[in-house]
């Protein structure tokens, strides 16, 4: 059996494919076979000591299944150490009960995947109270790694205004905010919001005078919606903001806004690769390679 091999979802073979090859791995694509009553079969790969499974979870119900029924058989195939690699990670939102008789997603789903993998990786979770990504997984690793190394150098090479202004959503941006902010010697501003709704969001920025006559670099982690991009976008114009462009690390919002997004005013979406879009262009295969290569000995 080999040392080390990377095995993924049908959705995220290209890049566990260029992260294979920058870690000298073989790479396999599992294979989803649906019956006509919905079921899957998966089959997988040859396995290894270690395996990686690649598999970005967004439009999450039947990859969590895929993944799970990969994990059986690989783990039946001799496997003895099993590692997720999810950039972008689902049910995370939900880490309480707001109302009465929810369920609580994220404890549930850090469970099921803590009993099936030993380590977990992932990319700027959309977590809230959770302070510590390893309090979701009891008795396995985890780690939420930053897309901003990653987004940082995407800018430095495709170019910026040495004006810009990055700016965050929300107060719980300001720290990534101010991180790219500082790796590119850019002054930040972040937003006060006021969540109305699933649809509806109100933004004010305190800081106005840093915004008027200047180009604005608008970052946030995830964008579902639509609603805060676009609410953000308006209240930097309003502003005096010259030109907004945006960068999400997580896209998952349907094609058909897009539109509704750059009549909003934003110049330009970007994303990173974490969830296959239309707007990606920020490849995330460098901070993921660096955090397995302690898992093939490099």
């Amino acid at each position: 059996m080999n040392k080390a091999v990377l095995q993924a979802l049908p959705s995220a073979a290209e890049c566990a494919q260029r992260i294979a090859s920058r870690l000298g791995l073989n790479a396999h694509t599992i294979d989803l076979h649906r019956f006509p009553d919905g079921e899957l079969r998966v089959t997988v790969g040859p396995a290894a000591d270690t395996t990686i499974i690649h598999a970005s979870l967004d439009q999450p119900n039947e990859k969590l299944l895929a993944i799970l029924f990969a994990a059986e058989a690989l783990r039946r195939a001799g496997v003895r150490r099993l590692v997720l690699v999810a950039p972008y990670l689902c049910y995370m939102r939900q880490d309480s009960a707001f109302h009465k008789g929810e369920a609580i997603s994220q404890k549930v789903v850090g469970q099921l995947l803590a009993r099936n993998f030993d380590r977990i990786i992932t990319v700027d979770a959309h977590l809230h109270r959770t302070r510590d990504i390893r309090d979701i997984f009891p008795g396995s690793e985890a780690e939420d790694l930053s897309a901003t190394p990653a987004i940082a150098d995407f800018l430095r090479t495709s170019g910026f205004d040495p004006h810009t202004v990055v700016v965050g959503p929300d107060e719980e941006s300001r720290p990534w905010v101010s991180d790219l902010a500082g790796r590119l010697s850019l002054k930040h501003v972040v937003a006060c919001k006021m969540r109305r709704g699933d649809r509806s969001v109100a933004v004010t920025f305190a800081d106005a005078g840093l915004i008027l006559k200047r180009p604005m670099l608008l970052v946030d982690d995830i964008v579902s919606s639509g609603s805060t991009l676009t609410a953000c976008a308006k209240a930097l114009a309003a502003a005096g903001a010259t030109t907004v462009d945006a960068i999400v690390v997580h896209a998952l919002f349907a094609p058909e806004l897009m539109d509704e997004i750059l009549r909003a005013g934003i110049r330009s979406v970007r994303s990173t690769d974490s969830v296959p879009h239309g707007t990606n262009a920020i490849a995330l295969d460098n901070i993921l390679a660096d955090a397995l290569r302690e898992e093939i000995g490099l």
